[in-house]
């Protein structure tokens, strides 16, 4: 049988191992308790920093509708114009550019450019610059015609609404595409309506077979839209995106060849519908065509 003596040092001794475990316990618990409030801390801030922790202010969006889609567009609308509501006789604007936007006219234009020119038209898209380089010797009537409607500010404020991946990029109407034009009269797809149509001229019948031939469509290149045949070119062109010019018949007066901004087209082609036989060509964000500037660059 233990003494007294014995019995309290015993007493004492687990009374000092309890108080060991007791502050062993606390250091643990305060262990754990710092570890989780710097796992929260983790967190919180891996949140922010997926949220955007700047304060860079976030662009409008705006909505525009086209038959049977919509498309939003993270740029402002740009500043809408009046469009003529009686056609014009055409006459060749000033070289500095119309001081009116006019869209309608009641004839084709008139010879307006030197037969030997060579331009530079600068497309202004809500992407960047597109420029390409249009020769009047190589097809007059087209170039001639383009000139007369940039400088009448045909083209500012519209938008690309026919975009198919790896074909095409179309612009050129200053209304929805399936009214007829500046009329807003209800009518076929009419490929831009300034009110009159003419006739351009088309790549060789032999690009058909051999789309890479001598003055056959490349990537980049810059067409006029049409009915189906030269003699319905009216206002509306397409850019060609890689691959689209073997997918095309030589039934498209050719005009233009890119200068620069290849990334950009390549970019508006991004959100392209597909290229199906049942698709609408509506693009998946609606890109503008601010403005078109042309310069005469050798006489």
């Amino acid at each position: 049988m233990p003494t007294d003596k014995r019995a309290r040092q015993r007493a004492l001794r687990e009374q000092k191992q309890a108080i060991i475990q007791k502050s062993r316990k606390r250091r643990r618990n305060l262990r754990r308790g710092i570890g989780l409030a710097l796992v929260a801390a983790l967190i919180v801030l891996i949140v922010f920093l997926v949220n955007g922790g700047s304060k860079t202010a976030v662009p409008p969006t705006t909505t525009t509708t086209r038959p049977s889609t919509t498309t939003t567009s993270t740029f402002p609308t740009p500043t809408t114009q009046p469009l003529t509501t009686a056609a014009v006789t055409p006459t060749c604007p000033p070289a500095t550019g119309s001081t009116k936007r006019v869209v309608l006219f009641t004839a084709a234009p008139p010879s307006c450019i030197p037969a030997t020119s060579v331009w530079d038209a600068t497309f202004k898209t809500s992407f960047g610059n597109i420029v390409e380089q249009m020769s009047a010797a190589s097809s007059y009537a087209a170039v001639n015609n383009f000139v007369f409607l940039a400088r009448y500010h045909y083209y500012d404020n519209t938008d690309f609404f026919r975009v198919v991946k790896g074909f095409v990029v179309q612009g050129g109407s200053v209304t929805d595409a399936d009214t007829d034009g500046a009329t807003g009269k209800a009518g076929p797809l009419e490929y831009g309506y300034p009110g009159y149509s003419f006739t351009g001229n088309t790549p060789p019948a032999s690009c058909a077979k051999v789309p890479t031939g001598t003055g056959c469509y490349k990537p980049g290149d810059l067409a006029m839209a049409n009915a189906g045949t030269a003699s319905s070119d009216r206002s509306e062109f397409f850019l060609i995106l890689p691959g689209g010019q073997s997918l095309l018949s030589p039934a498209y007066t050719l005009f233009g060849h890119l200068v620069s901004g290849m990334s950009v087209l390549d970019k508006i082609g991004s959100y392209g519908a597909p290229n199906s036989a049942t698709s609408t060509g509506v693009p998946s964000l609606t890109v503008y065509l601010l403005s078109v500037k042309v310069a005469e660059v050798a006489g």
